[in-house]
This record gives C-alpha cells, sequence and structure tokens, in this order.
C-alpha cells in the first residue's frame, strides 16, 4: 500500500519548520531560520507570507522532493476564534480570519495560510491545521473571572498537551476520553491543563499572562501593583506587554531566557539563579495542584512535558511536590511537528473526520 504523504508546516518568530513524513515515518525535516533583517522590513507578520512559502518551496526543490505526490499539508493553527479540539479543513472563513488578524498577531497565523497555497497547487490534496492555541473546552465555571469585564479564556499549548496526553493513553491500552490527567507544558510560556475524559475543562491562559512565570513570560501578577505601573506614565501599552510576554519571568530576573544556562549557573552555586528556578517549579506544581482540585483528586497521572522537560533538577522539583497525587511521567520536549503530521493522517486513514470552521 502507498503510504500518505504529509507535509508539516510551523511557523516560529524566528523560524519554519517543515517536515515531510509518510505515514508515520519522518522522510525530510528542516528548520529555516530568519535573521531578524530579513523580517523587519515587514510591517506585519502577515506580510510575510509570500517570504516564507518561497522558502518552503525552494527547500523542497533543493531537497528534489517533488510536490505533486503530497496527501495532505498540515499548518500550525494560529490565533483563531475558541474552537473545540480537532483537525480543521482550512476554508475560506478561517483564511479570511488568519489575514485580518482578527483574534492577534502572531506567526503562527501563517501556517494555515501558507498549508492552503501549497495544497492548491496539488490535485486532491487538501490542507488543515491541528489543536491550535484557541483550542477552547473550558467548563464555564472556568471561564468566571473577579470581575464581570474581565473572562478567563482559553489559550494554551493544545497540540503538546493533546498530543502526549493521547501517547500516554496509548501507551496504557485507554483510550484518551477514559482518562483524567493533568498535564504541564514548560516552555518558552508553561501552561498546564485539566485533561478530563478527553477535554482540557481548565487551563491557564499561557500568552497573556496567567499561571506560573516561564523563562520569557511574568505569569499571574499581582494585580494593583499592575494596575499602578500601567498608570504611572512611566510605560507605554507596547511596553507593559513585553513585560508580561517576551521579556517577563526569567529574562527579567536573569537577563537571559536560556533555560540550560541559568541550570548550569544553579550548579555553579549563584543563589539568585537558584531561587529563580525554585520559584518557577514552586509555581507549577502549585498550577499542577490547583489542576488537582479541578479533577476533584481522580487523576490517573501528571504528565511532564516541554523543552524544560529535559532538565532532571527541574523536574525532581515539581515531582517532589505532586507526586502524592498520583503517577509522574515526564515526555521531554516537544513534537509539533510529528503531533502535525498525525493529525493529518488520521483524517487521511478515516480515523478522525476534520472539522468546519466558522
Amino acid at each position: 500500500m502507498i503510504p500518505y504523504k504529509i507535509l508539516a508546516i510551523n511557523p516560529g518568530s524566528t523560524s519554519t519548520k517543515i517536515a515531510l513524513f509518510e505515514d508515520e515515518l519522518l522522510v525530510f525535516g528542516k528548520s529555516i531560520r530568519h535573521e531578524s533583517e530579513e523580517l523587519s522590513c515587514y510591517a506585519k507578520v502577515v506580510h510575510q507570507f509570500e517570504f516564507r512559502k518561497d522558502l518552503i518551496l525552494k527547500e523542497l526543490n533543493e531537497h528534489s522532493i517533488p510536490i505533486n505526490n503530497i496527501s495532505a499539508v498540515v499548518g500550525r493553527g494560529g490565533l483563531l476564534k475558541p474552537i473545540p479540539s480537532g483537525v480543521y479543513e482550512v476554508n475560506q472563513p478561517m483564511i479570511d480570519d488568519l489575514l485580518a488578524e482578527r483574534q492577534g498577531e502572531h506567526a503562527s497565523n501563517l501556517g494555515g495560510l501558507i498549508a492552503a497555497d501549497i495544497a492548491k497547487q496539488i490535485p486532491g490534496c487538501k490542507a488543515y491545521i491541528a489543536d491550535p492555541v484557541v483550542v477552547d473546552e473550558l467548563k464555564p465555571v472556568a471561564r468566571v473571572s473577579g470581575h464581570p469585564s474581565f473572562q478567563r479564556v482559553s489559550i494554551f499549548h493544545a497540540l503538546n498537551q493533546k498530543a502526549v496526553a493521547k501517547n500516554f493513553a496509548r501507551e496504557t491500552g485507554k483510550r484518551y476520553d477514559q482518562l483524567n490527567l493533568i498535564v504541564a507544558h514548560l516552555g518558552g510560556g508553561i501552561s498546564v491543563g485539566a485533561h478530563q475524559k478527553g477535554k482540557v475543562i481548565d487551563v491557564n491562559n499561557a500568552l497573556d499572562g496567567e499561571g506560573p512565570f516561564s523563562p520569557e513570560r511574568s505569569g499571574s501578577l499581582p494585580s494593583y501593583a499592575l494596575a499602578k505601573l500601567c498608570f504611572s506614565g512611566s510605560y507605554t501599552l507596547h511596553e507593559v506587554r513585553k513585560m508580561i510576554v517576551g521579556e517577563g519571568g526569567m529574562v527579567a530576573f536573569l537577563g537571559t531566557n536560556q533555560f540550560t544556562t541559568v541550570c548550569d549557573w544553579v550548579k555553579e552555586g549563584r543563589e539568585d539563579a537558584k531561587i529563580v528556578v525554585d520559584a518557577m517549579s514552586y509555581q507549577v506544581a502549585k498550577a499542577i495542584g490547583a489542576m488537582a482540585v479541578v479533577l476533584k483528586g481522580d487523576i490517573d497521572a501528571v504528565l511532564i512535558t516541554g523543552g524544560m522537560a529535559y532538565s532532571k533538577m527541574f523536574v525532581q522539583n515539581i515531582t517532589e511536590q505532586v507526586a502524592f497525587l498520583g503517577p509522574v511521567k515526564v515526555y521531554p520536549g516537544e513534537d509539533e511537528m510529528f503531533a502535525l503530521a498525525m493529525n493529518g493522517l488520521a483524517v487521511l486513514r478515516g480515523d478522525e473526520a476534520p472539522k468546519e470552521y466558522s
């Protein structure tokens, strides 16, 4: 049987990752780096569309990879309307929302746009996105904040959290929708989600400032102190935004967002690095504990994933505080390209029906 060929595309702020799979087998992968000078000429991220698409096609051509036999192109989902988990075929309403950046500006918005443009060049090929960051399965009570002017929203590392949870389910011989899991994604941003029988019923907004602080995000901050800072006249909205996302968290304390570097400093005896790492693991453990309450203590496992999960010291700090909740399983890193491709393969094989974005 001829294998399906799936092209996965994951645009990031400084790179565009591509990978070609034949069924489950990775046959080609590349991370195309973008220098800041290359991108600075574009006023908006969406204007980088042709530039990044042409680089992808050039890379495939240089490696003698024909596109005419690709079965599906799966792009990283961007900032769209809140939607349930799943695989979505890229349609015109989705393209319109991504082009207009109606829900916000982010490099991941280019994933669906580039996927659709490449797919339309290939007879019989379709374009999809899978589990974008806006996956929203919150239960109603989880949406309520402390004031009616503010509503809690679901923005998190849905693609990797869902992939890790489903992987754990396969390893245990169960279905994802049979399990209650707490998944902590530890990367540039940190999200901790309560997965109840296949749905993420509560999770911190890992983009806009909620939950544990991370290597470059401030997480939850004291509200009144933040309000006073905003009205001090010393900062613009853009500068405050950068304090919350991009220049907050570990980089604000220690001047670097490189977690491995900070871990080395801890080993060298730097107390300023140790207190920051300890505080970050402490906040992650607290967030896991909060999700244990959401699941009423009925927990099959706590799963820890993301780039920082490679640090045994950091994971041990968290595990020592949460092991009483149940088994803790660690999945270091995040294989988003494989997750994208496997979602596309599930549609091609008929194991999952694509959803419609509207």
